[in-house]
């Protein structure tokens, strides 16, 4: 009975029929852009959309910008399943999704504007778009816009992106704890994201009275491949000859975990049997020929979720607050990591319910 009054008091207020605030309240396509303005800003004088189903979603059509290797699952497969992650999020409801390509430093703000600018868009998802002369235009706008795994400086913009730096901390503390101190860290550091690993790695470092240096303790590799990780960490071991090895590698993504494993294999050493090895990905490959990968699981089919839903609460309350939602990692045990105890070498993993070991952290909401 509620919902019939409101519905009959907001057409009495704005002039139109209540099939047509009807519509509008359930996400329909068939409204003028003109009626939906009417219709929402009514509702939420009226209070109406502090009560909705945050499942119900207030608009018909979102466009989705990022680097054009996000669009080819062969250059970018976590961008391109984020991506994939929209738009099962929007499955259920009536939104048309559509894409531009756009350069994640160097952008086009003519396209940008031309885009967001054209009457069919309602709202925006940026991916891995860093400029901020773009980040400044989305928030210029005032259409609805939300970033993934990139971050609005002058703090207009609400984004969602993984916890990188509480990653990478977490990932050297579980070396550590299985009692790795020697441990060489292979890492792309191509974008902010990346150096925000690391910081996290070395916070792991001093709380364990470590000190992390570059020129030993780093391997900085071009690209996530695994043909680069492999020249890179192959030179590196010949260049050591006789000198002891680290008893661990923590890897920044799993092609590259895959590049370090071979390169280890064509020396004659076994993982984990001589050297451990980690990642901090671990979606792309579970296991690498017959080694599972013990990896912490960086968000990437959460995001997309996320920032639909928080495309959600900006139509709902455009005037709350804007923050940032940091998406924690989980850390799947396997069999490339072993642990080290003192004066007794290597121990063995046990199979045993390895699959099922998992650790998780919880999401974190930042004001």
């Amino acid at each position: 009975m509620e919902k019939k009054l409101k519905i009959a008091e907001i057409a009495a207020r704005t002039g139109l029929s209540a099939s047509t605030v009807s519509r509008v309240l359930a996400g329909k396509a068939n409204t003028s852009a003109r009626a939906r303005e009417q219709v929402l800003a009514c509702a939420r004088d009226l209070g109406v959309m502090d009560g909705m189903a945050a499942g119900r979603m207030l608009l018909n059509s979102l466009i989705v910008f990022a680097p054009p290797r996000a669009f080819d699952e062969r250059s970018d497969i976590f961008y391109y399943r984020v991506i994939q992650s929209i738009s099962k999020a929007l499955s259920p409801h009536e939104v048309r999704l559509r894409y531009c390509p756009l350069d994640e430093n160097d952008s086009d703000p003519a396209l940008f504007l031309s885009r967001m600018n054209e009457p069919e868009t309602q709202a925006a998802i940026l991916l891995g778009i860093d400029s901020p002369h773009i980040h400044d235009l989305a928030a210029d706008l005032a259409k609805p816009c939300v970033l993934i795994n990139c971050r609005d400086e002058r703090m207009r913009l609400p984004a969602v992106a993984p916890d990188h730096r509480m990653i990478g901390a977490f990932a050297a503390r579980y070396l550590f704890e299985m009692g790795h101190r020697e441990v060489m860290n292979v890492m792309c550091l191509r974008r902010y994201t990346m150096e925000q690993r690391l910081a996290g790695i070395k916070e792991s470092w001093r709380a364990h009275n470590l000190t992390f240096q570059h020129e030993r303790d780093l391997l900085n590799i071009s690209s996530f491949s695994a043909k680069g990780a492999e020249e890179k960490v192959g030179a590196w071991l010949d260049a050591r000859g006789n000198r002891p090895l680290p008893t661990a590698f923590l890897v920044g993504g799993d092609f590259m975990a895959a590049g370090t494993i071979n390169a280890l294999r064509q020396r004659g050493l076994r993982v984990p049997q001589d050297v451990s090895v980690m990642s901090i990905d671990g979606f792309n490959l579970a296991a690498i020929e017959d080694v599972p990968l013990t990896a912490v699981h960086v968000p990437r089919d959460e995001l997309g979720v996320e920032a639909v839903q928080m495309l959600q609460q900006r139509l709902i309350r455009p005037d709350a607050p804007m923050g940032s939602l940091l998406l924690h990692g989980r850390l799947a045990v396997r069999e490339s990591v072993r642990r080290v105890r003192p004066g007794k070498g290597h121990t063995a993993v046990e199979r045993e319910g390895l699959y099922d070991n998992q650790t998780s952290m919880p999401s974190a909401r930042l004001p």
